[in-house]
Formats: C-alpha cells, sequence, structure tokens
C-alpha cells in the first residue's frame, strides 16, 4: 500500500515537473511574440512588499529571467502605514510601464481601501473587491483569478500555479495590446423644424462620458488624459501599440472657391462620419482642425489649450531674440560667455544645446575652458540683423492695433527701439509645426529648425542658436497629442491644430490622422478636411501634408452649395453680415449651371491632377429648389464626379448624409492612382509656375525683384528641395477675389516669398496677406454673456 501511495506521489511530482517547463516554454514563447508584434513593449511587474525580503527578490528574479519578465520590486517599511501602501499603488496605477501589481504584504495590510485603491486591470491577484465580484459572478474574461483558486484548477489539470497565473498575465495583456473592434454606442437625433440655432441643438444632446467613447472605439485606459468629463487627449503611444494594425480609408473633404459666408466643409465632414457610424455602422473618424478664438471671438473656450501653448511658445522666441540683442549689445565677448556658460560649484559645463551649437559651427570641443577667443567670439555672436528679423509675437484675438507696433522703447532696453508686429496665434510657424510633426521627437527637430531672422553677416538664425528650443519643446509636449470629442450622434472625433490655410497649409494635424486610422480597423474611415477651395487647402494637403505623413487618400469629397455656384456663374458679390440678393434666394438654373460649368469643373479637375476620384457634396440650403439641386448632380457627373449627392445633414442629421456615405464608401474602394504635382528637386520657381499654371488657370507668373533675391538666398542655404505653400486670396482661383468661376490668361504676380524651415516650405506671397484680423464695427461679443447661477453661456452660434 505505502509503494502505491510512494508511486503516485512520484508520478505527481514528475507532471509538476513537466508542467512546471511546459508553462516555462509557452510563456517565454508568448513574450517573444509580444516583442515581435510590438518591440516597443516591455511588460512589467511590480511588487510592493513590507520589510525587506530577499529570498522573495530573489525567487522573483529566477523566474522572471527564465522568461525574460521585468521585475521591479518596492521594499516599504515593516510597519508602514494604510496611507504610504495607498500612495505607492496610486503612482503604480497611473505609470503607463507598469502593467501588473502584486501585493506582497501581511493579511492586516491588506484593507479595504488598499484593495480598492489598486487598478483592476492591473490587479494581477484578482483581490480587490471588483475582481472577486467578477469572479464570483463568473465574469472569468475581465478578472485574474486568484492564484489559490487558479492553483487548484492548474493542479486538477497541469499544476504549476506561480507560472500559470503569470502566462495567464502576459496573454491577457498582449490581448489588450492588439486591435480591438468597435462597439460604438451612437446617439439618437431628434430633429426639429424649423432647425434651432447650433448651440440649442448641442444642448440638448447629453453626450457620452469620454472615457465611455474612448472604451467604445479601442482606447486603452493609460491612454487617455481626460479634460473635464466630454473631451481628453490621447497618448501618441497609441501608434506603437497599433504600429502592426493596418490603416482605413483616408477620405479628404475640400470645396468650391467660397463665399465669404462659407459653404459648410465641416458639417459636410461630420454629416458624413455621423452616416457612416451611426446609421451604415462603419467605424469612421472625423480629424478637425481646432478654431481660432479671434475671427470668430470664435469660441473654442479654450479647449485643451493648445492654442495658449502655441501662443507661450512663440512668445518665448521673441522675448529671447530681443533679449539676445539687447544682451550682445552691451557685454563683451567675455562677459557674454561667463553668463551663458556660468560657473556652477566652481565649473563650467556647456549645456547639450550649446554643444549642438558649437558643432554646427565646427568647433568640436565640450570643455569651456579649452576655447580660444575667436571661438568665444563666434559662439556667443548671433548679430541678428534688427531689421530682418521675421519672427513675430503673436496674440489669439482680433486686434488690428497690434498689426504694426514699436519695441525697446523703456530706457532700460538701451534705445534698441525696432518696428514689429503681432500675428494671430493660428498664424504662427509653430501652428504648423504641430499639424506637420509625426512625433514628439520630429515636433522638437522642427522647432529647432525654425529661422527666426538672419545675422548681419546674411546667416540664418534658428530657435536652436537661440538656445530655446528645448524649452519650446516642454511648453508644447501635452499640445501635441490630440484631442478626443464626439459628434452629436456620439461617433468619435479628433480636434487638434488650426494652421491658416493661405500662410500656411491649412489641415487639421497628421497625428491626429495617424492615430484615428489605426482606431478604425482596416474597413473604417477617417474624414479630414482641407480649409477653403480645393485650390489652396486640397492642393496644399497632396503636396505639403501627404509628403510630411506619408499617407495617400483613397477619394476626395468636394463639397459645393447652390448659393457658391450662383456667385461663380455671374450672381452679385455676397458679403457677410447683409441679407443675401433675390439671384440666392429665388431659382435661377442659368447662374447655377454657370458656377458648375467653370468653377466645379475646375476644382473636380484640380482634384483628377493628382489621380482622385471625387464625391461631390451638395450641402443644400432651405432656399435650393429641386430643380437646381438635379441639375448641379447632373452637372458634377458631366465633370468627371464618380458620383454628386445631395446632403442634408444641417436638418437630418447623419440620416441626411446616407447617401454620400455610400458614394464614399463605394468610391473608397476603387483603385486611385494618387501623384503629386512636382517633384522636390524641381526648382523653386518651377514649382511655384506648375502650381499657378494648372491649378489656378494662370499663364504665367511674375516674379518681384525682392522675390528673386529670397529666392536666390533660400537656394544658396539649401531650402530649394522644400514644398511650396502658396499664400494667395481664396475667394478667387486668380490672385484677383472678384474674379469668380475660373479665370484664365492672367499672369500670378508673386511679390514676395517666405520661408518656414521648422514647418518645412517655402510661401511665396501673392498680393497683400493680412496674419492680423480686426475686429468689425459690431463683434459677436455683444450677444455673448453668463448666467451666473447656472454658468450657462448665452449668445453662441
Amino acid at each position: 500500500m505505502s509503494c502505491l501511495v510512494v508511486n503516485r506521489l512520484m508520478d505527481i511530482i514528475n507532471q509538476f515537473v513537466l508542467s512546471h517547463r511546459e508553462v516555462v516554454q509557452s510563456t517565454k514563447e508568448a513574450m517573444v511574440a509580444l516583442q515581435r508584434r510590438n518591440p516597443a513593449a516591455h511588460p512589467l511587474l511590480a511588487i510592493i512588499q513590507a520589510g525587506e525580503d530577499d529570498s522573495w527578490l530573489e525567487i522573483n528574479k529566477k523566474m522572471a529571467g527564465k522568461i525574460e519578465l521585468n521585475i521591479t520590486q518596492i521594499c516599504l517599511a515593516k510597519e508602514c502605514s494604510e496611507d504610504e501602501i495607498v500612495e505607492e499603488l496610486l503612482r503604480l496605477n497611473e505609470d503607463p510601464k507598469v502593467h501588473g501589481i502584486y501585493l506582497h504584504l501581511p493579511p492586516a495590510s491588506l484593507t479595504s481601501r488598499v484593495l480598492n485603491t489598486l487598478k483592476p486591470e492591473k490587479d494581477i491577484d484578482g483581490i480587490s473587491d471588483l475582481n472577486m465580484g467578477r469572479l464570483v459572478r463568473g465574469d472569468l474574461s475581465k478578472v485574474f483569478v486568484p492564484p489559490r483558486a487558479s492553483a487548484v484548477l492548474d493542479l486538477l489539470e497541469k499544476h504549476g500555479e506561480f507560472l500559470e497565473k503569470r502566462n495567464w498575465i502576459y496573454s491577457r495583456w498582449l490581448q489588450e495590446q492588439q486591435y480591438q473592434p468597435w462597439h460604438l454606442r451612437t446617439l439618437k437625433l431628434q430633429p426639429l423644424m424649423p432647425v434651432p440655432s447650433d448651440i440649442e441643438i448641442s444642448r440638448a444632446q447629453k453626450p457620452k462620458p469620454v472615457d465611455q467613447l474612448a472604451e467604445q472605439i479601442g482606447l486603452l485606459p493609460e491612454e487617455l488624459e481626460a479634460y473635464g468629463r466630454s473631451k481628453a487627449k490621447v497618448q501618441l503611444s497609441l501608434l506603437n501599440r497599433l504600429h502592426a494594425q493596418p490603416d482605413g480609408k483616408y477620405v479628404l473633404v475640400a470645396g468650391i472657391t467660397p463665399t465669404p459666408l462659407g459653404e459648410g466643409k465641416s458639417t459636410v465632414t461630420i454629416g458624413l462620419v455621423q452616416a457612416l457610424s451611426a446609421h451604415l455602422k462603419l467605424n469612421s473618424f472625423a480629424c478637425l482642425r481646432q478654431p481660432s478664438q479671434g475671427p470668430t471671438f470664435g469660441f473654442n473656450l479654450h479647449l485643451t489649450g493648445d492654442i495658449h501653448a502655441i501662443t507661450a511658445a512663440n512668445n518665448l522666441v521673441a522675448a529671447a531674440i530681443d533679449a539676445r540683442i539687447l544682451h550682445e549689445s552691451t557685454q563683451s565677448d567675455k562677459a557674454l560667455f561667463s553668463r551663458l556658460v556660468p560657473s556652477v560649484s566652481g565649473v563650467r559645463k556647456f549645456s547639450p544645446i550649446q554643444i549642438s551649437r558649437l558643432r554646427r559651427l565646427g568647433i568640436n570641443k565640450t570643455e569651456p575652458a579649452s576655447l580660444t577667443p575667436q571661438e568665444v567670439h563666434t559662439f556667443v555672436r548671433l548679430d541678428l540683423d534688427p531689421s530682418k528679423i521675421t519672427w513675430q509675437r503673436v496674440v489669439d484675438t482680433n486686434d488690428r492695433f497690434l498689426r504694426k507696433i514699436t519695441v525697446g522703447q523703456a530706457s532700460t532696453e538701451k534705445g534698441l527701439i525696432r518696428e514689429t508686429g503681432f500675428d494671430i496665434a493660428v498664424a504662427s510657424e509653430i501652428m504648423a509645426i504641430l499639424a506637420l510633426a509625426d512625433s514628439l521627437e520630429d515636433m522638437k527637430n522642427r522647432l529647432a529648425r525654425m529661422v527666426v531672422g538672419t545675422s548681419r553677416s546674411g546667416q540664418p538664425v534658428t530657435a536652436e542658436d537661440l538656445g530655446v528650443s528645448g524649452a519650446l519643446a516642454v511648453l508644447m509636449k501635452d499640445a501635441i497629442k490630440p484631442t478626443l470629442m464626439q459628434t452629436l450622434e456620439g461617433t468619435p472625433v479628433f480636434v487638434h491644430a488650426g494652421p491658416f490655410a493661405n500662410i500656411a497649409h491649412g489641415n487639421s494635424s497628421v497625428l491626429a490622422d495617424k492615430l484615428a486610422l489605426k482606431l478604425v480597423g482596416r474597413d473604417g474611415f477617417v474624414v479630414t478636411e482641407a480649409g477653403f477651395g480645393a485650390d489652396i487647402g486640397m492642393e496644399k494637403f497632396f503636396n505639403i501634408k501627404c509628403r510630411a505623413s506619408g499617407l495617400r487618400p483613397n477619394v476626395v469629397v468636394l463639397v459645393a452649395t447652390v448659393r457658391a455656384l450662383k456667385m461663380h456663374g455671374g450672381g452679385p458679390n455676397v458679403s457677410a453680415g447683409t441679407p443675401l440678393p433675390k439671384e440666392y434666394i429665388d431659382e435661377n438654373v442659368d447662374l447655377v449651371a454657370g458656377g458648375c460649368y467653370s468653377n466645379l469643373r475646375k476644382q473636380i479637375q484640380i482634384a483628377h491632377l493628382f489621380g482622385m476620384p471625387v464625391v461631390v457634396a451638395l450641402n443644400v440650403f432651405r432656399t435650393d429648389t429641386q430643380a437646381e439641386i438635379d441639375l448641379v448632380c447632373q452637372i458634377a457627373k458631366e465633370c468627371g464626379a464618380s458620383d454628386a449627392v445631395p446632403c442634408y445633414h444641417w436638418a437630418q442629421g447623419g440620416r441626411g448624409s446616407i447617401e454620400l456615405a455610400q458614394a464614399v464608401n463605394e468610391a473608397a474602394n476603387t483603385p486611385s492612382n494618387f501623384q503629386f504635382l512636382y517633384h522636390l528637386e524641381m526648382p523653386i520657381v518651377e514649382k511655384i509656375r506648375v502650381i499657378a499654371q494648372k491649378v489656378y488657370g494662370a499663364e504665367d507668373i511674375e516674379l518681384s525683384p525682392e522675390a528673386k533675391a529670397k529666392i536666390d538666398y533660400y537656394n544658396q542655404q539649401g531650402y530649394g528641395s522644400l514644398p511650396i505653400c502658396m499664400a494667395k486670396t481664396h475667394l478667387s482661383l486668380s490672385h484677383m477675389p472678384d474674379k469668380k468661376g475660373a479665370p484664365t490668361g492672367f499672369v500670378l504676380p508673386i511679390r514676395d516669398v517666405r520661408a518656414s524651415i521648422g514647418a518645412g516650405f517655402i510661401y511665396p506671397l501673392v498680393g497683400t496677406m493680412s496674419t492680423m484680423p480686426g475686429l468689425p464695427t459690431r463683434p459677436c461679443f455683444y450677444d455673448i454673456d453668463l448666467d451666473p447661477v447656472t454658468e450657462e453661456i448665452t449668445g453662441l452660434f
């Protein structure tokens, strides 16, 4: 009998050893698979223990070494308090590098407060109340099984409690790191007639909590930074987690040449994604620009502070410029050097950014005392020419009296008076950089390359030369994360960046598009918009943004309105704030046809230059007649559009754009032959000429002497291979705002050429471009007010 018992025990031991080895091997294979799928992933288990316990530490290190798991051990005092444990747990809960937490504490320390502070997703022992409740309920898909329960099951099957538990941890964590199918709960709309104001519609709909929206579209809790209940920043680490996930379909919304009233590209974008997600049940994401506060007293209501960050960063550069000019003009080389490289505890040391400057100057030294007097002079003297400073201060308010100012008038500024000015914040080059950067590192490098002026010897002076680029990156580190919001029907939207569409490229951020393309999945849609007409925003989207991002769109949605087509067909001028002439209210198919065969056809042709299929979206207004609507759709197809459909989203929400969504879905699944309009290696003048002739319809270009000199200078500095960002009026295909339709035979005058080296483009100026709008006689602020009791805002649109 005793022999039988011994044999049985030996059998169990042999099975245990074999199971142990199998679990070690399977766990190691899971770790290898994880690293292969996500090279940036380094699973980390944190162990909190009370008192020193080296034997426990060695056991864990040995086991971790076998399966290539990282372990960190936090040793608290043996008699540590509940508050100390909770404080450590809160820190580990929020640390995205920590994926699991194990509490090796005395039973008396495992209080209800401690257990429920532990984040359920990181509770590998399943001991929190939430995880225990899930276990009791039998919901094992979202819970770690406690090791003792796991051990009982394991002994009945394979044995190997310790490693099997950890294998479960990695398997679950690995599963969470993969793309998650959407479980989007959309919100129902109840359209009313007549249609209420925008603010009334918005207040009638209660949005989902942003963390709920994030979970529904596959975001992990640690990838979200909430700003209140309904908006949040999204971590860029998402791109690493989903790097192997195929992108979805990429849709660009552009427009015909607009009236001063705008033709509704943003509303078409929102209507389209609502139709795709809420009605066709296809994953979709809208990516929109953040509006400036200035032109509308715009009431982004600060959103998540991105524009404020840009303002702070921009004005730090401006302050650094004037301060450097002052200090260089009042100090010797020796005095400057001693202040720029101060002695700390008797030791002088270059900062990393100063070493970078030394390298660019060809000085390969790291010891301050080793520099020669000439090298010291070269290092400390930027020698900025005050008359050639190109950097201006910014503010996000329309303030016409800041367009030209004088600075340095106080006696403390030693007579260093110069003329400068303010731009509106969204005109800052930093905004363009935010929109074009594809990572935090890329943004930092672009900020460093920004040229702020020219030295007296004719050399460009950069933000890195000023020593300020690292500080700029710190100011912008949160702004680079896109802001997650939602439409009225509960579908996701990224709001991020808002560069001017004339002096800059007028598109939302590369990063927002990239994040969204991963989240929607292979069969989903990302819909982004381009500013102004297709001749401006779309051309820059293709030639600038697509080069920076490496992304290629599948289809263009071209937005048109009957009123804009009537204007291009010969209708009278339209002005904001004045009643529309009767031609725009009464049916007039002749004006509509004239606009279709001129401007609409030309804009379709521009999209075809890039090899893109076009779906025309007619944004329908109440005054449009059926005959006018039918005529636009008919002529659009004659002019080469893949389809043309009326859209009623303004009154009906997503349901009013179902036909558009179906047309876009069909067009996006047909092959496209995307191509750039020009090669970057072409001379600057030729790139400008190609855009003028092929896109605008000009006969030729004419360069001013100043423009020619600037082009020669940029070629000399090595900037000749940058893309072109034309700065011209958005109200005409030509440089003449009053020339509607599709003008031809004109010569496009280039009065000046400037460069945004950090953003990465050359921008020729066609005519006079204002970068600081002014307030009208009756600004919107007359109607805006706040109820001090309810805190409800009145007077918004």
